[in-house]
C-alpha cells in the first residue's frame, strides 16, 4: 500500500473526514485507479474498524464516525468508478435483510456494481422479503441480501423462501454477503452466489448474468 493510501486507510479508521477527502484527491491527481483506492485503502480500513469493534476496541460511536468518514470518501470516488453510459448489464436489487439497519456494507456493494454497469435499486435497509420479491416482479436479474449480524442473517432464507413461492422466472438469481456469513451457509439456504467483499459481488454478478 502506498503512502497516500496508507494515510486514507488511518483516516477511515479514525473517522478523520476532511484527511480521508484530502487523500482520495491525492490518489486520483497522482494517477491510482479509483478501484485500487477502494479495494486496497478505504474497504480494507472498514474491515479493520470491524475488526476493533469485535475484540472490544471500538465502539458504536467509533464505529459510526467511521463509517461517515467513508461516506465522504465514496461520494468523491464515485463518479470516478462509473463507466459513463453504457448499456446497463442487467437489474440488480439490493438490500439489508429485516432487522438489520446497518448499510455500509450494502451500499459499497451497490456502488461497485453501479460502476461496472449494472441497473441498481437500493431497496434500503430493514428489508421485508415481500419487497424483494416486488423487485424480482419488477424486473431485477438479481437480489443481493446483504446483513452484517450473525442474529439478522437468518432471516435471508425467508427472503429466498419467499421468492421461491413467488414462481419467479429461473433467471432471477440471489446473491448474499455480511460479515457473518461463509460460502456454506449461503448455500444452506438455497443462494445462487456468495460474495465475502463488494469486488467478489461484481464477478459473481457477471458470473450469473452471463
Amino acid at each position: 500500500m502506498n503512502a497516500t493510501l496508507n494515510e486514507l486507510f488511518e483516516g477511515v479508521v479514525n473517522g478523520q473526514n476532511e484527511i480521508v477527502q484530502q487523500k482520495v484527491h491525492e490518489a486520483l491527481r497522482s494517477g491510482v485507479d479509483p478501484v485500487v483506492i477502494l479495494n486496497e485503502g478505504m474497504i480494507p480500513a472498514m474491515a479493520e474498524v470491524g475488526r476493533r469493534f469485535e475484540e472490544g476496541e471500538f465502539f458504536v460511536p467509533e464505529m459510526l464516525v467511521a463509517a461517515r468518514a467513508m461516506q465522504c470518501g465514496l461520494g468523491l470516488l464515485k463518479p470516478h468508478l462509473q463507466e459513463g453510459e453504457v448499456k446497463s448489464r442487467g437489474k440488480v436489487a439490493i438490500g439489508t435483510v429485516k432487522g438489520d439497519l446497518h448499510d455500509i456494507g450494502k451500499n459499497l456493494v451497490a456502488m461497485m456494481l453501479e460502476g461496472s454497469g449494472f441497473e441498481i435499486q437500493d431497496l434500503g435497509n430493514d428489508v421485508p422479503p415481500e419487497k424483494f420479491v416486488e423487485a424480482a416482479r419488477s424486473g431485477a436479474n438479481i437480489i443481493a441480501i446483504s446483513a452484517l449480524l450473525s442474529t439478522t442473517m437468518i432471516n435471508m432464507k425467508d427472503v429466498i423462501e419467499a421468492l421461491d413461492r413467488a414462481d419467479l422466472p429461473n433467471t432471477v438469481k440471489v446473491i448474499v454477503g455480511g460479515a457473518p456469513l461463509t460460502e456454506g451457509y449461503a448455500k444452506s439456504i438455497g443462494a445462487d452466489g456468495y460474495a465475502p467483499d463488494a469486488s467478489q459481488a461484481v464477478s459473481i454478478t457477471k458470473t450469473l448474468l452471463a
